[in-house]
């Protein structure tokens, strides 16, 4: 799968040693992967939520989706194109995008991700 947008940049911004996202575009850690780009990478979470729960996560390391937008919103826009790919392809195109920042918000991973959801009918619940 390739995206559409181009990121101001194309090359990857410097990997965290320690953050295992990194590892995992890195091809150090193995994972689930069901789509890449030139620019993002998405596999399947390993705690599904959903029938279909995929993270999508940009291969430069960024800490959070608003950083990464201030950063640089056409690789965020590649991440979302990423995830629409993902969506349309295991979840008929119909699925929710969360992107949680901080911990308080369950964002336990300090390397951007959006988690594509859907196959089934969601509820909502965030608290």
């Amino acid at each position: 799968m390739s995206t559409t947008a181009t990121p101001s940049s194309s090359a990857p911004g410097p990997a965290d040693a320690d953050c295992l996202f990194c590892r995992i575009v890195a091809g150090e850690v193995p994972a689930t992967v069901v789509a890449t780009s030139e620019h993002a990478v998405a596999f399947r979470d390993i705690d599904p939520q959903a029938p279909v729960h995929v993270l999508v996560v940009p291969r430069a390391h960024h800490r959070d989706v608003v950083s990464l937008a201030a950063a640089d919103p056409a690789l965020l826009a590649a991440v979302v194109a990423l995830g629409d790919e993902v969506a349309r392809a295991e979840a008929g195109g119909e699925f929710r995008l969360v992107f949680n920042t901080g911990a308080q918000s369950g964002q336990s991973v300090f390397h951007v991700h959006g988690h594509v959801l859907g196959g089934a009918r969601l509820g909502w619940s965030p608290g």
